[in-house]
Formats: C-alpha cells, sequence, structure tokens
C-alpha cells in the first residue's frame, strides 16, 4: 500500500503515504468490528489510504495545486495502460526498490530505506540486521529519507544499465527481509514464513526482469528456496524451535530442495563468484547430506573462508568457527572463535557464547558451557530461541558432554 501510494504521490511524500496507510488500517480496525468486513478489503484500505493522503495534503501549503492533479491520477489509475517498456518493471514493490537506491544515497541508507518503508520492518529489526546502533539507524532514515524527498517525482527504473548499477542494493534488502523472516528477531515470531515467502516472490520477479536476471538473481533464489525447504521441520508441534540437528529432513520440501539446486546450477553460468553463490552452495552441502552426521563440514569450512574474503563481517566468522569446530573438533573451534575480528560488534548477539558453549560441552566442560549459556540467555530476542537455549542450558547442567547437536544451525 505505501509504495502504491508513492508511486502516485512521488518520493517527496514518503512519510504521508506511510502515515496515511496507518490511518487506514486504523479505521479498518474501528469500522469491521461493527459489522463485517467489506467484500473487497485490500481495495476499501487503498481507497481509504489515498483519501486520507488527500486530506493531508490539502492541509498543506501547495495542495490547492496537488489535489486536482492526484484526483485525476485516481481516476485514471483504473484503466491505465498495459506497461509496453520491455525493461519496465511491473511490480510496485520492486519498482520502489529500484528507486529508492538512488546512487547518491549509500548502500547501507538505500538497503535501511527499503527494509523500513517498503519491507516495514522497524528501527530495532534494521538495526538488529546491520548489527549498528538504533541512534544511528535513525540518523541514517532521516537523512536518507531527506535526499529522496529532494528527488520529487519518483524515478522510474527502464535503463538496463540502471538496473545493473542499483541491482546489489536490491538484492542485499531481499537477503535482509529473508533472513528476517528466516532467523527473526520479532519478540513473538522466530520464524516468519510470510518474509520468507515475499523475498521469494521478488527474487522471482527479479528473474524475469531481464536486466536483472543475472547469475546472482539465480544464486539468491536457490539460497531462499535450499533454506524454505526446512520451514516445515524448523518447528515442532508445541511451536519449539529445533536445530538442525533434531529436524526431521523427511519434512524437508523436496521440490523446494530440487528447485534450489536447479538454480544453483543456473547460478553457475558466467564468471562472477558472489557470497550468494558462496552461501547457497553451504545450504546445497546441507541439503545433500542424509543426516547430521553425514554433513560434509569440511566442504562446509572451505566455502566458508571464501565467504569470509568477499564478505568479511563478524557473523560470517562466527559461522564459519561453527564449521571448523564440527569439522576439527571443539578446541579448533573456541580457537577459531577467540579469533574473530571486531568481536564487540556481536556483543548483543546471542548465538557468540551460545556457539562457545556448544563446544565447551563438546570438549567436556559443562560447568563453563552452563556459564557462557546463560550469558546467551540474557541476550535471546524471542521465547523460542529462549527455549532452545534453557535445552542446552539443562544439558550442561546435567554434566552431559559431546551433545554435538549443532548450537546454531537451523
Amino acid at each position: 500500500m505505501v509504495s502504491s501510494l508513492v508511486r502516485r504521490l512521488g518520493v517527496r511524500h514518503l512519510a504521508l503515504a506511510e502515515d496515511a496507510v496507518q490511518d487506514a488500517l486504523l479505521r479498518a480496525l474501528e469500522v469491521w468490528k461493527f459489522g463485517r468486513a467489506p467484500d473487497h478489503p485490500a481495495a476499501w484500505l487503498m481507497r481509504a489510504a489515498w483519501n486520507r493522503a488527500l486530506d493531508l495534503l490539502r492541509r498543506q501549503d501547495r495542495a490547492a495545486r496537488l489535489v486536482p492533479e492526484l484526483t485525476t491520477s485516481l481516476a485514471s489509475a483504473g484503466s491505465e495502460a498495459v506497461e509496453t517498456a520491455r525493461h519496465a518493471i511491473e511490480d510496485d514493490e520492486l519498482r520502489m526498490m529500484f528507486s529508492c537506491c538512488d546512487p547518491a544515497l549509500g548502500r547501507s541508507a538505500q538497503v535501511a530505506v527499503i527494509l523500513k518503508y517498503l519491507c516495514g520492518f522497524s528501527v530495532q529489526e534494521i538495526a538488529q540486521a546491520f548489527l549498528a546502533a538504533e541512534a544511528t539507524v535513525e540518523k541514517q532514515l532521516f537523512r536518507a529519507r531527506r535526499a529522496l524527498c529532494e528527488q520529487g517525482a519518483l524515478f522510474e527504473v527502464r535503463d538496463p544499465s540502471q538496473v545493473r548499477e542499483r541491482l546489489p542494493a536490491v538484492h542485499n534488502a531481499i537477503y535482509l527481509l529473508f533472513n528476517e523472516g528466516y532467523h527473526g528477531s520479532h519478540p513473538q515470531r522466530a520464524v516468519r514464513e510470510d518474509l520468507c515467502f515475499e523475498a521469494m516472490r521478488l527474487g522471482l520477479l527479479l528473474s524475469h526482469l531481464p536486466p536483472a536476471a543475472v547469475p546472482e538473481t539465480q544464486a539468491l533464489l536457490a539460497l531462499f528456496c535450499l533454506l524454505s525447504a526446512r520451514l516445515a521441520a524448523r518447528m515442532d508441534d508445541r511451536g519449539h524451535l529445533l536445530l538442525l540437528a533434531e529436524q526431521d529432513r523427511r519434512r524437508w520440501d523436496r521440490e523446494l530442495l530440487e528447485e534450489g539446486l536447479r538454480r544453483l546450477d543456473l547460478s553457475a553460468e558466467g564468471e562472477a563468484l558472489t557470497a550468494w553463490h558462496l552461501e547457497a552452495a553451504i545450504a546445497a552441502r546441507h541439503a545433500l547430506a542424509t543426516s547430521f552426521a553425514e554433513t560434509d563440514w569440511t566442504s562446509i569450512r572451505q566455502l566458508y573462508d571464501l565467504l569470509l574474503r568477499l564478505r568479511p563481517t563478524p557473523v560470517v566468522a562466527l559461522n564459519r568457527a561453527i564449521a571448523i569446530g564440527m569439522a576439527e573438533g571443539p578446541e579448533a573451534g573456541l580457537t577459531a572463535i577467540a579469533r574473530i575480528e571486531d568481536r564487540a560488534r556481536l556483543e548483543s548477539y546471542p548465538f557468540l557464547p551460545a556457539a562457545s558453549a556448544e563446544f565447551e560441552l563438546r570438549a567436556g566442560r559443562p560447568r563453563r558451557a552452563a556459564e557462557l549459556l546463560r550469558a546467551a540467555l540474557r541476550l535471546t530476542r524471542n521465547p523460542a530461541e529462549e527455549e532452545v537455549l534453557r535445552r542446552k542450558l539443562a544439558l550442561a547442567e546435567r554434566g552431559a558432554g559431546g551433545a554435538a547437536n549443532g548450537a546454531l544451525q537451523g
């Protein structure tokens, strides 16, 4: 809804569009409870949001000139001719994503704007995705919104070279959207299938847009398919999060796995090797293992070595350390964790102490593992994460060692 309004109002009215949509949703909550919902609730909400936007514009200085113009736009919206330009982006949200990737903004600012205004992320969720302070994200969004408002009209992306220029930021935003669904920071929902499938939908749209149908897009889709195949097995009947070692692989979606492997093959065309290729290859190694015990951790560790060169972040370094520990033993894993650069950025990340606890437990030091798990519990973001760590803590407190069940693998 925000995307559709901004397409008509212009980027300069982005904040107004967001206010109008929120008002329309609140109005629906007030009105619909007194009777049945309209036959076409989405259309009702869109019209209510549009009317609210016009009301808000009437209060602004330039309303006298803008309102007749916008009313004409609304009247013609239902009869707009089919877009015939070969490279036109047909999806409002995808069009807005490319429009927000103004080269005048830094890459992280582009992604933050997309996540906030088009994907509905909170400032807290964006900060967690970037491992940044919320105040930093707030300032970044303020500056980015001001820069976009100065654009005036919404920028339509038609030139293939401009699509390719902005494509990396769009890829990154869709990836973070998927990641929030798969490893959610939501206080009540650790797994959000709706976000995962929305990211897949946007990825498919990209794959049908000729300038964006590049190997990197195929690799990103491969990653989404391979991870989404596990969704049905990630929660048990009581809503508890299941680690990779605990999942019933018979519940993995075989069609999605096959589609992911097919997309991974397609991504091999061309000479580029990107982080998306490597992440998809890691997911494929897990998908091809018949059981957790038969996982090819040596191969996964080698892929993480390459990934860390392309994306030298502390989270990638932590995942690499876990692969080292699983391939070479707990002491090697602990040494790799201790050597992570910029560990300060992980100080609020619950999986750093949890990973160390896993290896301490495997090394036969349950007391130290319990200390680390208690530290991790203080950092959890939702009840599902807390429940997983409490299971691990109970194991450590019983003095059990050698429990190789993958602290972070899901």
